[in-house]
């Protein structure tokens, strides 16, 4: 398989794309990495070209940029390369840790959409603490910051395929992320969603989950708006790193005592940072375009970048995008019914 990598996005770019390509390489032997940007840049900081091919770019799209014009405009950027390397057949995924909005933007309007997805989104694996998995599948997380339920409804499908194809979890249970777990809770939007997934076929959905249990193994795939889910992400992200943070804080400042007792459980911290670290799992992947568009971080280095190409390997071998393919044209009736009674509604 071929990935398109964009080796200009990220904060630490190329250096850290380009060690997180060749570690991935040195572990996977069925893996070429096809690497857009500055060749002179990229050649300096790569070791070994084996599997590994430079598509020279003069342009770049900064973080700053606005998403759309920047896709529009910038034609030879080494985003936009990438993901239209993916949309000719020239590579079968695309990766990148740029401008997050652009990304989006490249793999809806680029890559293009599934034909009867509505609205492609942005999952993320986060880490469960307790359950029966150690963790679980969340989306929108930011790639649409409004939703109809219509929307929502598809996402719990896209969810459930993205943990039973690429997480191996067998009959995943759907949940819908709101202010309480009764059924009339929310706003009419996330009301509408509840009656849809509930009556959806072939779904295991269990109803509405809250936030505070997320982490606590409350479903396997979590269905939320995008504002909803980055803030959500956020929090989740900002939380661990404070807990762990006043820990080693509290054990550095509270004396010699503090600092033994530090020691006597200095594995047993190391195992619950290694918990809450989401980054294991890879990055967040556009779920309802024509192929595994994927993006990691802005601040990825190496063990991010790698773990994420580790993802994209699975989502190809298993054949996730043809197999949401295959579901959506086979269901598509069902979707659509859907949609129209949402909009009736």
């Amino acid at each position: 398989m071929k990935i398109a990598v964009d080796a200009m996005g990220g904060d630490y770019a190329p250096l850290e794309i380009v060690k997180g390509v060749e570690k991935s390489r040195d572990q996977f032997s069925d893996i070429e990495f096809i690497l857009f940007g500055d060749e002179a840049k990229i050649k300096a900081v790569l070791k070994d070209t084996t599997r590994v091919t430079i598509h020279h770019t003069d342009d770049m799209i900064e973080m700053g940029e606005e998403p759309v014009r920047a896709i529009r405009r910038k034609k030879n950027s080494s985003m936009v390369l990438a993901a239209t390397a993916v949309k000719n057949g020239e590579a079968d995924a695309f990766f990148s840790a740029g401008n997050t909005g652009a990304i989006l933007a490249a793999g809806i309007f680029i890559v293009g959409r599934i034909k009867g997805i509505d609205r492609p989104a942005l999952a993320t694996v986060l880490p469960s603490v307790d359950g029966p998995h150690d963790s679980f599948v969340m989306m929108d997380m930011g790639a649409n910051a409004e939703s109809k339920a219509a929307h929502l409804y598809q996402y719990g499908f896209l969810g459930d395929f993205y943990a039973e194809k690429v997480l191996g979890f067998e009959n995943p249970r759907v949940g819908l992320l709101n202010l309480g777990t009764e059924e009339d809770k929310g706003d009419e939007v996330h009301k509408e969603a509840w009656q849809l997934l509930n009556k959806a076929p072939k779904l295991n959905y269990i109803g509405n989950v809250e936030a505070r249990e997320l982490l606590n193994g409350a479903a396997d795939v979590v269905v939320t708006d995008g504002s909803n889910g980055n803030t959500a992400l956020k929090a989740i992200e900002g939380t661990a790193l404070t807990i762990i943070n006043l820990l080693k804080e509290s054990i550095l400042g509270g004396g010699i005592k503090a600092k033994l007792g530090g020691l006597l459980i200095k594995d047993a911290l190391r195992g619950m940072r290694d918990k809450l670290d989401y980054t294991k799992a890879g990055g967040a992947v556009l779920l309802g375009v024509n192929a595994p568009v994927v993006k990691t971080h802005g601040s990825a280095k190496e063990r991010e970048v790698a773990n994420t190409f580790a993802q994209i390997h699975t989502m190809v071998q298993n054949g996730l995008v043809p197999a949401i393919q295959d579901y959506i044209a086979n269901h598509a009736d069902v979707i659509k019914v859907t949609a129209n009674e949402e909009s009736k509604g």
